[in-house]
């Protein structure tokens, strides 16, 4: 006799608590193997294929693209045969029926329910296995009693809580999802329809605003709730400060075309900036910190994990490279290479955005002078460079054209004072009009 085994949303580390579904990558009635990916879902931090621990043939699938699932929550049902090492049913004093999930006791005895297959169940191929039944304990042995769950074809909790507060009943409405499952535009028109004379009412967002009727409510879900909830974080604790500087950037354009001129990789604008951070923080290593979480101290950091502002199909991300201060320019360049691409195709991994300790956002590629970014919590620092372009300038004592840009530097204001943040951008800045320096450093 086969066993169902639920397969749950794993945590996938660094605190999350759920991930969006991107897309299914297995049908129910599938056959699958051990370990292979059966969906791709979105964290706040990456898109990551998802493996199913046990082989078998898929019964249900749990939550359509665009819905949350959280983290613990059922994701698919696998029938398993007894042969590939499940264990058997009669070792167990309970057992789900085919495809319906989890079922708990309530108070009358009885078994409830607790979530819904986005996909409705498959039955198991008799080649594989044989129907499962609930074994109820009280019963006499070799009684076997199969119950039917009542369903309400509904998965997102943020459908069954606007459902909840406005008193809609779920089981009353017609889903207009794929097999009956009720969507959030179901129960906002029921919401609608108790609006007084029939008229459209403005349906409720998240944060207790409302939004009139024809107007488009766009759910923060995945990376842009996870950017949201960083940027009102940072922007509501850390007392942010910033500061800016014109630097002559010729030098370091001729420094660069120099070296790509020889043979090897190419080395970028932003490799060689990247250099001249790690270089200065040895030098100010006080804005290579953070503040602790109960604002009590200042962590310091011994390792340059240096974010850099990269634009992905997702949206704006910062990946991270570990250890940048101990890696050359050429490795430097080739690592941001890297990441900029598993940035543009969406396969930056988790561990891959997190644990940077200072940011360096290169927003002259979007055609701008300047900007006062908001700082990636917890770090205490970001320094920024504007696009480098032609401008008049007085080069030894005589007007000339140069290629400028403007650097800016935002800190936090707890962990340093104005003069450490302005000799960090001064030194910086000259670093990019006399690039020979960092050879006095290195």
């Amino acid at each position: 006799m086969p066993v169902v085994r639920e397969f749950t949303l794993p945590d996938l580390g660094e605190g999350l608590t759920g991930a969006e579904v991107v897309r299914w990558m297995v049908e129910v009635g599938e056959v699958i193997a051990v370990d292979q990916p059966v969906v791709e879902v979105e964290t706040a931090k990456a898109v990551v294929e998802v493996p199913c621990p046990y082989g078998g043939v898929v019964t249900a699938r749990y939550g359509e693209p665009g819905e949350e699932v959280a983290v613990g929550a059922p994701l698919v049902t696998v029938a398993v045969s007894p042969a590939a090492g499940a264990p058997s049913p009669s070792a167990e004093v309970e057992r789900p029926l085919v495809g319906y999930g989890v079922a708990e006791p309530d108070k009358g005895g009885r078994r409830r329910r607790v979530g819904a297959p986005a996909t409705a169940p498959a039955p198991v191929p008799a080649a594989v296995a044989a129907p499962v039944a609930v074994v109820a304990p009280a019963a006499p042995p070799a009684v076997a009693v199969a119950v039917a769950p009542v369903v309400v074809p509904v998965i997102s909790p943020l459908v069954r809580r606007s459902a909840r507060e406005h008193g809609i009943d779920l089981a009353a409405l017609t889903g207009s999802g794929p097999d009956g499952l009720i969507m959030r535009a179901d129960v906002e028109r029921a919401i609608a329809a108790l609006a007084p004379g029939g008229a459209p009412a403005a349906v409720p967002v998240s944060n207790g605003a409302s939004a009139p009727a024809g107007a488009e409510v766009v759910p923060l879900r995945g990376l842009r709730r996870a950017v949201a909830e960083k940027l009102t974080r940072s922007h509501r604790e850390i007392p942010a400060a910033t500061c800016w500087v014109d630097a002559d950037a010729t030098e370091l354009m001729v420094l660069r075309r120099q070296l790509n001129a020889t043979a090897g990789p190419k080395v970028s604008v932003l490799a060689l900036l990247a250099r001249i951070c790690t270089v200065a923080l040895a030098r100010f290593p006080e804005l290579n910190s953070s503040v602790t979480e109960d604002g009590s101290g200042i962590l310091r950091h011994s390792a340059v994990h240096l974010g850099f502002a990269a634009q992905g199909e997702r949206g704006l991300v910062v990946p991270v490279v570990r250890d940048a201060q101990r890696l050359s320019t050429e490795q430097l360049g080739a690592e941001l290479a890297r990441l900029t691409e598993s940035a543009r195709t969406g396969a930056l991994t988790p561990a891959e955005l997190t644990g940077g300790t200072f940011t360096l956002n290169n927003y002259g590629v979007f055609g701008v002078d300047g900007s006062t970014p908001i700082l990636n919590h917890p770090e205490a620092a970001m320094l920024g460079v504007g696009r480098i372009v032609a401008k008049p300038w007085v080069h030894q004592g005589e007007l000339a054209v140069r290629e400028v840009t403007q650097l800016s530097f935002t800190f936090d204001h707890r962990v340093c004072d104005g003069g450490t943040a302005g000799g960090f951008l001064r030194f910086v800045a000259d670093c990019v009009e006399q690039p020979g320096m960092l050879l006095r450093q290195l």
